[in-house]
């Protein structure tokens, strides 16, 4: 028995808010979770409990806490108690290092309150925390320290949703899972894991799937012996049962990544405490399990300048407006990406470059650096996702999306350039409804795009098609199948006009025909 909030929101219409509840019992440090064991009587859920041990902004200090293994939920309620509501289940970004199930918070304003998204879109949503950094996801690629335990922690929280949503009023047959970035790729390793068959209905991919380069670690064990050390432990067969007695907060800052980054060390490199292949949650390669999403009806898309985030840390003169960027930093970040050798490297050049002409602008060659680093990190990997998806599904739908509203401070505070577009995380504020919450810090153009969004992802969430439920959404998204690669692009101004095709084939044709990892028939 749980006792949550309720909620008046207006007249015969209220919700109920329910805060942390414990989906697993404290986890075993580098163990799977378990189930929890259970309370008597009722269990007060009004306050929302710590996120799981991680580092700080700065990577200087940790906070948060071992025992994190906790979920909320926000049930909207009309003039009758609801039953058999669709069930959306959020996970995190924030690199496999950070984040919580409340995000943000300011003024008691948490980015991922699930309230106007329940209230607007009629749907259940459930937020969760996993264990994030080295307690998460450090492994020696071996059976002694197989990693993965943020998956496992999603999957428990997945698989407690499936067995009690039921009691709050949802229909355990229609969950769909949706995540941004590393919470992106989280949902896409959910749909392909053999552990997950029957449990999720749809998913949701936002700036990140399985296939991108930093959400698999290849060589956990070169990186857990650097931690090892960094804490004092032993590199030899004594190392595990060391790291498991060692404090959390020295192995979590000894898992922290470097900011310092360059075109030659690019950011993106520095992300090595992701999931791993382990045979077990992950018995293969990614681009190989796609046969179990097969009946997965599935989103995924890309913020049109998601690099930025990231080349603007690499390359950082490409934010200053009076700063010229040498053509050679492209050239290097380029090189820093491909590690292919020269030919690919000249191939990448002349394929970024083939619209210059003889003279390029600054702005020209900072908005291409911009779009390498989009390309590589989210782009191509989630149209190759699609492209599995789509040649693998049976009755699963696929849909590809182009988040294009231009950032609020675009060309009003630096590091913004005027020409900024959507940078990473920036659809987050429209997916939960912030334009609503927090109407003086909007225009109404990002209400209309907000409201987009949460029409087409719980309309999705309810029926399968973003474009058939019980909200009103501004055109028709056509499907993406494996001869017709429609997208939407999604913005403040769409219209019909906004679904097109073949998102940026010449790029993606390029990195797939390079990088033995995506490297498929992905037909013309």
């Amino acid at each position: 028995m749980v006792q949550g909030e309720n909620i008046r929101l207006g007249y015969r219409h209220h919700m109920d808010v329910f805060r942390g509840i414990p989906f697993a019992d404290m986890p075993g440090r580098f163990e799977k979770p378990t189930r929890h064991p259970g309370w008597d009587g009722v269990m007060r859920t009004t306050e929302y409990r710590n996120r799981c041990v991680q580092v700080n902004l700065m990577m200087t200090d940790t906070k948060g806490s071992e025992d994190c293994l906790y979920l909320n939920i926000w049930v909207p309620h009309g003039r009758t108690v609801s039953r058999d509501m669709p069930v959306m289940v959020w996970i995190y970004g924030g690199g496999f290092l950070a984040g919580g199930a409340m995000g943000a918070n300011f003024l008691d304003n948490y980015l991922y309150s699930g309230q106007e998204i329940a209230d607007r879109g009629n749907v259940i949503v459930v937020t969760l925390n996993y264990r994030v950094g080295s307690l998460g996801f450090l492994s020696t690629g071996e059976s002694d320290l197989p990693g993965n335990y943020g998956l496992w922690d999603q999957q428990a929280a997945i698989a407690w949703v499936h067995r009690n949503i039921r009691s709050f009023g949802g229909d355990p047959d229609n969950i769909t899972l949706f995540g941004e970035s590393a919470g992106g790729a989280s949902v896409s390793f959910q749909i392909i894991t053999p552990h997950n068959k029957g449990l999720i209905k749809r998913a949701i991919s936002q700036s990140g799937v399985a296939t991108c380069p930093w959400a698999i670690n290849k060589n956990p064990r070169r990186f857990a012996e650097e931690v090892a050390v960094k804490v004092g432990c032993p590199t030899d067969q004594t190392m595990v049962s060391c790291l498991k007695v060692t404090d959390p907060v020295a192995l979590t800052l000894a898992g922290s990544l470097s900011w310092s980054s360059s075109p030659d060390h690019p950011i993106v490199s520095n992300l090595v405490l992701s999931p791993v292949i382990d045979g077990d949650f992950m018995p293969d390669e990614p681009t190989k399990l796609f046969h179990n999403a097969a009946e997965v009806d599935y989103i995924a898309g890309v913020n049109d300048m998601d690099g930025h985030l990231f080349t603007g840390l690499d390359v950082p003169s490409i934010n200053s407006p009076l700063v010229n960027t040498p053509i050679d930093d492209m050239k290097r970040l380029l090189s820093s990406y491909i590690q292919q050798g020269k030919a690919a490297l000249d191939q990448g050049i002349s394929t970024y470059t083939s619209t210059w002409g003889s003279n390029p602008s600054g702005e020209t060659i900072k908005k291409t650096i911009v779009a390498i680093g989009t390309d590589y990190i989210f782009l191509v990997p989630i149209q190759v996702a699609l492209y599995l998806h789509a040649a693998t599904a049976t009755t699963g739908l696929t849909y590809s999306y182009l988040f294009s509203e231009p950032n609020r401070m675009g060309g009003i505070a630096r590091p913004y350039p005027s020409w900024m577009g959507a940078d990473h995380a920036d659809d987050l504020q429209y997916v939960f409804g912030k334009p609503f919450t927090t109407p003086l810090a909007y225009w109404p153009r990002h209400r209309d795009v907000s409201r987009y969004l949460i029409a087409y992802w719980t309309n999705f969430a309810r029926t399968g098609d973003p474009n058939i439920g019980e909200s009103e959404v501004p055109t028709t998204w056509p499907p993406f199948t494996s001869n017709g690669h429609k997208f939407l692009e999604i913005n403040s101004r769409m219209d019909k006009n906004y679904v097109q095709q073949n998102m940026r084939m010449r790029f993606v044709h390029f990195w797939t025909s390079i990088q033995p990892n995506l490297h498929m028939s992905i037909s013309e």
